[in-house]
């Protein structure tokens, strides 16, 4: 009411004056001014203007995001408008993410006599933080040179793709180079960490076990044709044939592994996850270690605190800071470094 008060009359009396009758500060009207323009500006965003900014979204990432994702990316890049709205146009339009569809993945070897890890993960696919469980599994791209395979390494935590490599067969080294670039990435303690797969030759392997006993890493395997088990790879090699790889036709392998690894490098650095409360795997990360660097300051100025000569006397909580002849101001002290 004081604002649209001081609004109305400015033309009238200064607005320092008025403001300060009021008890108001200037800086805050001109907030409240601001963000009126903003909504002011949000409502006259025609349906025109709206789609083209729709439209623009979407073929940037090439027609891999529903509404809700294109509604959270337009909020991002500062257009406010309601989900139910940008929902409207884009059924009227048309305009949807690419549809699922249904594909037969063959790449599981489970007829051998090679030892079977138990199943440690046991369908846990929430880690309590990075590098305490990592999922991999094998996949394939048809180009027109043949076959062409996928294998990744994923931290559940944040559902980054920390590992992969891409041949033309299925021979074991796919699945140790994705790993060891995994590992050279993320150094994990030895002892802390849980690789998952399935029951394939190329986890089951010699060398792939001795590759996990030299970097301390505790195999764990699915359930016999249980894909549940791996569901989270599953999903990823899911988004990324509906969202970049279906109707595609690759003429070279090379073609092929350009193509995947530009997706990779999206979905890690910029794709929204809906189970990281749609942030990239990227942004998930960095927040959770500015969260847990702003926990060990606490935890160092605590222990400051308590080795402090018990015979000084204790910080001081406010300061008083003058302002001039008119007026003096007390401002509270942050702890900080």
């Amino acid at each position: 009411m004081r604002f649209a008060f001081i609004e109305r009359h400015r033309r009238v009396w200064p607005i320092s004056v008025q403001c300060r009758v009021l008890g108001v500060s200037v800086s805050g009207y001109y907030q409240h001014r601001a963000r009126r323009r903003r909504i002011a500006e949000r409502r006259h965003l025609t349906d025109a203007a709206l789609l083209a900014h729709i439209s623009a979204v979407y073929a940037e990432y090439r027609g891999a995001y529903g509404w809700p994702r294109i509604w959270r990316e337009l909020v991002h890049r500062g257009i406010r408008v309601g989900k139910q709205r940008v929902q409207r146009l884009m059924q009227q339009h048309g305009i949807r993410a690419r549809g699922k569809r249904r594909f037969r993945v063959v790449t599981t070897d489970s007829g051998h006599d090679l030892p079977i890890a138990p199943n440690l993960l046991n369908r846990d696919f929430a880690a309590p933080a990075p590098n305490r469980a990592w999922t991999g599994d094998i996949t394939y791209i048809p180009t027109d040179e043949g076959w062409l395979f996928l294998a990744v390494v994923i931290d559940l935590f944040s559902r980054k793709v920390v590992g992969w490599s891409m041949r033309g067969d299925l021979h074991r080294s796919v699945v140790i180079d994705a790993l060891e670039m995994a590992w050279f990435q993320r150094c994990p303690q030895k002892g802390a960490l849980i690789f998952h797969s399935d029951r394939g030759s190329q986890y089951a392997s010699d060398d792939f076990r001795q590759l996990l006993d030299q970097h301390g890493i505790r195999p764990s395997m699915s359930r016999r044709g249980n894909c549940w088990d791996n569901a989270v790879t599953e999903t990823l090699f899911g988004s990324l044939k509906v969202e970049r790889l279906h109707g595609e036709q690759f003429p070279t392998l090379r073609a092929a592994k350009d193509e995947v690894l530009d997706w990779l490098l999206w979905y890690n650095r910029q794709r929204m996850h809906s189970t990281l409360n749609y942030v990239s795997p990227a942004q998930y990360e960095q927040d959770w270690n500015q969260t847990q660097q702003g926990r060990g300051t606490d935890g160092l100025l605590e222990s400051m605190e308590e080795t402090m000569n018990p015979f000084l006397p204790p910080l001081p909580q406010t300061l008083e800071i003058a302002g001039g002849d008119s007026h003096t101001s007390t401002a509270t002290t942050t702890t900080g470094i």
